[in-house]
Protein backbone atom coordinates (compact mmCIF):
# COMPACT_ATOMS: atom_id res chain seq x y z
CA UNK A 1 0.00 0.00 0.00
CA UNK A 2 1.56 3.24 -1.27
CA UNK A 3 1.74 6.07 1.38
CA UNK A 4 -0.39 9.02 0.10
CA UNK A 5 2.61 11.17 0.10
CA UNK A 6 4.76 9.99 -2.38
CA UNK A 7 1.75 8.32 -4.35
CA UNK A 8 1.68 11.56 -6.98
CA UNK A 9 5.44 11.72 -7.26
CA UNK A 10 5.51 7.82 -7.83
CA UNK A 11 3.10 7.71 -10.35
CA UNK A 12 4.62 10.60 -12.38
CA UNK A 13 7.67 8.90 -11.88
CA UNK A 14 6.39 5.67 -13.80
CA UNK A 15 4.71 7.78 -16.28
CA UNK A 16 7.79 9.44 -17.62
CA UNK A 17 10.06 5.89 -16.92
CA UNK A 18 11.82 4.74 -19.58
CA UNK A 19 12.60 2.01 -21.63
CA UNK A 20 8.23 1.60 -20.80
CA UNK A 21 6.72 -0.92 -18.66
CA UNK A 22 3.88 -3.33 -20.06
CA UNK A 23 1.43 -2.47 -16.94
CA UNK A 24 2.07 -1.38 -13.35
CA UNK A 25 -0.28 -3.66 -10.93
CA UNK A 26 -0.47 -1.10 -7.48
CA UNK A 27 -2.02 -0.57 -4.63
CA UNK A 28 -3.24 3.02 -3.65
CA UNK A 29 -5.11 4.58 -0.97
CA UNK A 30 -8.66 4.69 -2.06
CA UNK A 31 -9.42 8.60 -2.92
CA UNK A 32 -5.74 8.46 -4.85
CA UNK A 33 -6.75 5.55 -6.75
CA UNK A 34 -10.14 6.90 -7.95
CA UNK A 35 -8.73 10.17 -8.69
CA UNK A 36 -6.45 8.80 -11.28
CA UNK A 37 -9.83 7.35 -13.43
CA UNK A 38 -12.20 10.61 -12.38
CA UNK A 39 -14.07 11.75 -15.14
CA UNK A 40 -14.70 15.47 -16.27
CA UNK A 41 -16.94 17.13 -13.71
CA UNK A 42 -16.80 14.74 -10.96
CA UNK A 43 -15.30 15.72 -7.53
CA UNK A 44 -12.00 14.44 -7.93
CA UNK A 45 -11.15 14.65 -11.09
CA UNK A 46 -7.96 17.08 -11.03
CA UNK A 47 -4.38 17.73 -12.71
CA UNK A 48 -3.37 14.28 -11.58
CA UNK A 49 -6.65 12.41 -13.39
CA UNK A 50 -5.70 14.65 -16.69
CA UNK A 51 -2.56 13.57 -17.23
CA UNK A 52 -2.60 10.24 -16.47
CA UNK A 53 -5.45 9.59 -18.60
CA UNK A 54 -3.04 11.62 -21.28
CA UNK A 55 -0.66 9.07 -21.05
CA UNK A 56 -1.60 6.04 -19.77
CA UNK A 57 -4.62 3.49 -19.34
CA UNK A 58 -5.76 2.84 -15.72
CA UNK A 59 -8.09 0.16 -14.81
CA UNK A 60 -9.84 0.12 -10.91
CA UNK A 61 -9.00 -4.15 -10.31
CA UNK A 62 -10.78 -4.21 -6.86
CA UNK A 63 -11.02 -2.67 -3.72
CA UNK A 64 -9.58 -3.95 -0.67
CA UNK A 65 -11.00 -3.06 3.02
CA UNK A 66 -9.21 -2.18 5.81
CA UNK A 67 -9.69 -4.80 7.71
CA UNK A 68 -7.26 -6.74 5.75
CA UNK A 69 -4.37 -4.70 7.24
CA UNK A 70 -3.02 -5.18 11.11
CA UNK A 71 -3.52 -3.05 12.62
CA UNK A 72 -6.76 -1.87 10.42
CA UNK A 73 -5.70 1.72 8.55
CA UNK A 74 -8.04 4.13 8.53
CA UNK A 75 -8.71 4.41 5.01
CA UNK A 76 -9.41 1.75 2.28
CA UNK A 77 -7.55 1.03 -0.42
CA UNK A 78 -8.02 -0.29 -4.21
CA UNK A 79 -5.64 -1.78 -6.22
CA UNK A 80 -4.92 -0.23 -9.83
CA UNK A 81 -3.51 -1.49 -13.31
CA UNK A 82 -1.66 1.59 -15.21
CA UNK A 83 -0.42 0.45 -18.70
CA UNK A 84 1.33 3.27 -20.69
CA UNK A 85 0.06 4.57 -23.81
CA UNK A 86 2.07 3.38 -26.70
CA UNK A 87 3.27 5.27 -28.56
CA UNK A 88 3.01 8.28 -26.11
CA UNK A 89 0.85 10.89 -26.94
CA UNK A 90 2.34 13.82 -29.75
CA UNK A 91 2.62 16.82 -26.98
CA UNK A 92 5.20 18.16 -25.62
CA UNK A 93 4.26 17.31 -21.90
CA UNK A 94 6.24 20.25 -19.89
CA UNK A 95 4.26 22.39 -21.73
CA UNK A 96 0.94 20.39 -21.48
CA UNK A 97 1.39 20.40 -17.57
CA UNK A 98 2.68 23.47 -17.82
CA UNK A 99 -1.24 24.96 -19.09
CA UNK A 100 -2.88 21.82 -16.75
CA UNK A 101 -1.33 23.18 -13.66
CA UNK A 102 -1.99 26.57 -14.21
CA UNK A 103 -5.53 26.20 -15.20
CA UNK A 104 -6.48 23.54 -12.26
CA UNK A 105 -4.85 26.01 -9.69
CA UNK A 106 -8.85 27.32 -9.86
CA UNK A 107 -10.28 24.88 -11.87
CA UNK A 108 -13.65 25.92 -10.85
CA UNK A 109 -13.20 29.42 -11.89
CA UNK A 110 -13.63 29.82 -16.09
CA UNK A 111 -10.77 29.98 -17.97
CA UNK A 112 -10.80 33.28 -18.72
CA UNK A 113 -10.51 34.24 -15.18
CA UNK A 114 -7.80 32.23 -14.17
CA UNK A 115 -5.81 33.29 -17.38
CA UNK A 116 -6.66 36.56 -16.58
CA UNK A 117 -4.62 37.23 -13.18
CA UNK A 118 -1.59 39.87 -14.12
CA UNK A 119 0.84 37.01 -12.43
CA UNK A 120 -0.03 34.70 -15.39
CA UNK A 121 -0.15 37.50 -18.13
CA UNK A 122 3.47 38.39 -16.90
CA UNK A 123 4.43 34.33 -17.13
CA UNK A 124 2.73 34.24 -20.78
CA UNK A 125 4.23 37.49 -21.64
CA UNK A 126 7.70 36.14 -20.61
CA UNK A 127 7.61 32.94 -22.79
CA UNK A 128 6.22 34.46 -25.67
CA UNK A 129 9.24 36.09 -26.07
CA UNK A 130 11.62 33.56 -24.92
CA UNK A 131 9.93 31.38 -27.48
CA UNK A 132 9.95 34.18 -30.13
CA UNK A 133 13.34 34.83 -30.11
CA UNK A 134 14.45 31.39 -30.37
CA UNK A 135 12.69 31.23 -33.78
CA UNK A 136 14.48 33.29 -35.95
CA UNK A 137 11.31 33.94 -38.41
CA UNK A 138 9.73 36.26 -35.36
CA UNK A 139 12.53 38.79 -35.44
CA UNK A 140 12.64 42.41 -37.19
CA UNK A 141 15.58 43.96 -38.57
CA UNK A 142 16.23 45.81 -35.45
CA UNK A 143 16.04 42.63 -32.91
CA UNK A 144 12.99 43.06 -31.19
CA UNK A 145 10.51 40.10 -31.33
CA UNK A 146 7.79 40.75 -33.62
CA UNK A 147 4.24 40.18 -31.74
CA UNK A 148 1.11 41.58 -33.68
CA UNK A 149 -0.96 41.69 -30.82
CA UNK A 150 -0.73 41.49 -26.89
CA UNK A 151 -1.00 38.62 -24.27
CA UNK A 152 -4.54 39.83 -23.17
CA UNK A 153 -5.61 39.92 -26.41
CA UNK A 154 -4.79 36.60 -27.36
CA UNK A 155 -6.04 35.37 -24.16
CA UNK A 156 -9.85 37.37 -24.99
CA UNK A 157 -9.59 35.76 -28.44
CA UNK A 158 -9.24 32.31 -27.59
CA UNK A 159 -11.25 32.24 -23.97
CA UNK A 160 -13.08 35.05 -24.21
CA UNK A 161 -16.29 36.69 -24.76
CA UNK A 162 -17.73 34.96 -28.55
CA UNK A 163 -14.91 31.92 -28.40
CA UNK A 164 -16.27 28.01 -27.80
CA UNK A 165 -14.02 28.20 -24.62
CA UNK A 166 -16.40 31.12 -23.39
CA UNK A 167 -17.61 30.36 -19.78
CA UNK A 168 -15.78 26.78 -19.81
CA UNK A 169 -14.21 25.39 -16.45
CA UNK A 170 -10.90 23.27 -16.04
CA UNK A 171 -13.03 21.25 -14.04
CA UNK A 172 -15.41 19.80 -16.58
CA UNK A 173 -12.76 19.69 -19.81
CA UNK A 174 -12.03 16.74 -20.95
CA UNK A 175 -8.30 14.73 -22.67
CA UNK A 176 -9.51 16.14 -25.86
CA UNK A 177 -10.30 19.90 -24.83
CA UNK A 178 -7.20 20.24 -23.31
CA UNK A 179 -4.97 19.45 -26.43
CA UNK A 180 -7.32 21.54 -28.50
CA UNK A 181 -7.18 24.55 -25.75
CA UNK A 182 -3.29 23.89 -25.92
CA UNK A 183 -2.87 24.07 -29.98
CA UNK A 184 -5.21 27.04 -29.80
CA UNK A 185 -2.71 29.10 -27.68
CA UNK A 186 0.52 27.60 -29.29
CA UNK A 187 -1.36 28.37 -32.63
CA UNK A 188 -1.17 32.02 -31.54
CA UNK A 189 2.47 32.11 -29.90
CA UNK A 190 1.31 31.54 -26.35
CA UNK A 191 3.45 28.79 -24.18
CA UNK A 192 2.66 27.34 -20.70
CA UNK A 193 6.21 26.56 -20.29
Amino acid sequence: NVPYQISSPLVFKLLSHRPMFRCAVMMFQEEFALRLTAKPGEALYCRLSVNTQLLAKVDQLMKVGRNNFRPPPKVESRVVRIELRNPPPPVNFTEWDGMVRLLFNRKNKTLRSVLMVKATIKMLEDNRRTHASLRSDNIDGDGNVDMDKDVVEIIEEVVGKKSKWEGKRAAKLDLDDFLSLLAEFNKRGIHFS
